[in-house]
């Protein structure tokens, strides 16, 4: 995006087999229907990934009782200038924010719209310089770091959720508001991809096999870079093809891989350099549409959820025919303290 490699950080969580050394060691989550405690522990992980070629390029694993903001804080040393992270609303945090920023790559995250932003000066695109504080000086506001605030909405009315962005790209003619708010969605990139090593490697419902914690974590990594080897593949075919990564489909790659390594081959080794000019060849040989623009209401069809219910009405919504951000500007905010300078 004008010059930045985009990249994500974003958490999930891992299954692991219910021993006492795993219990003790991850934890279990807490559940809320008729019983304490989940059925088994669970692994959190924090990763950073690009989100054009979906390679994961850095990942740190622990406890469940570890906050996803921390570990994902322990993966910023692999962050360089030239970057653009995008990230969202959940890792907030003066600290967190301030820790990014000091690598040298630029940020873009979402935060809730109670976040105190008060408007400094109004910009010619529809944003707003502002600053944010650690909660332990927000009453003397001491020790600001400067952002900037993007606000919009993504319905064709402009009457839906208003979305915030701050960022460290504080001119806005290097990245004008409307085409940072739309370059937001991106981050849903790593979302595919932690749902590419979980759901299509792992398996659905996927349950690692250690029995005791290092091992578990062994079995992480080596999902990571087993993910990481097929989207190389994915990669090379999109060059050689000279088309978008986004048109590889990964779970066709993951097919060819696994046909071949069942085919053995690499044995004898003279045949590896054939098996591979062939893997590419079927990968790029049928290549995924180009994606639709789309839009989905976030319900769940299970009663027992944080979301609403799934109803007939939710089965067929209006598909987008246009990348549609309605700039809101400092007009809408809600930011208490506000000034304008």
């Amino acid at each position: 995006y004008r010059g930045w490699r985009l990249v994500a950080v974003d958490g999930t969580t891992f299954d692991v087999p219910d021993t006492e050394a795993n219990a003790a060691f991850f934890g279990r989550p807490g559940v809320s229907r008729g019983q304490e405690k989940s059925a088994y522990p669970q692994v959190r992980l924090a990763a950073l990934a690009e989100c054009g070629t979906h390679a994961v390029f850095a990942a740190e694993a622990g406890p469940l009782a570890v906050h996803e903001t921390e570990l994902a804080q322990r993966l910023f040393g692999s962050l360089t200038p030239g970057m653009l992270l995008l990230a969202d609303r959940g890792f907030r945090g003066f600290d967190l924010w301030r820790a990014a920023a000091a690598t040298g790559a630029d940020l873009l995250w979402r935060v809730k719209n109670d976040a105190v932003l008060p408007v400094r000066t109004l910009l010619e695109d529809g944003s707003y310089l502002s600053e944010i504080v650690a909660a332990r000086d927000k009453n003397r506001r001491a020790d600001p770091a400067r952002v900037r605030v993007i606000e919009y909405t993504l319905g064709r009315d402009g009457s839906d959720t208003v979305y915030r962005l701050i960022t460290t790209i504080l001119d806005p003619k290097a990245a004008p508001a409307a085409s940072l708010a739309a370059l937001a969605a991106q981050r849903w990139e790593i979302e595919s991809t932690l749902d590419e090593i979980k759901t299509h490697l792992g398996g659905p419902r996927l349950v690692l096999r250690s029995q005791h914690p290092r091992g578990a974590e062994q079995e992480i990594f080596a999902f990571l870079l087993v993910h990481h080897a097929l989207r190389d593949l994915m990669h090379q075919a999109a060059h050689q093809s000279e088309q978008d990564p986004d048109r590889i489909s990964f779970t066709r790659t993951l097919r060819v891989v696994r046909r071949h390594v069942t085919d053995q081959a690499a044995f004898p080794p003279s045949r590896l350099a054939r098996a591979l000019v062939t893997a590419l060849h079927e990968i790029r040989e049928r290549l995924l549409s180009p994606r639709r623009l789309r839009s989905s209401p976030r319900v769940i069809k299970r009663k027992m959820s944080n979301w609403k219910l799934k109803r007939a009405e939710h089965h067929n919504p209006p598909r987008p025919d246009t990348p549609y951000v309605t700039l809101v500007g400092a007009t809408k905010a809600r930011p208490t303290h506000r000034k304008t300078t």
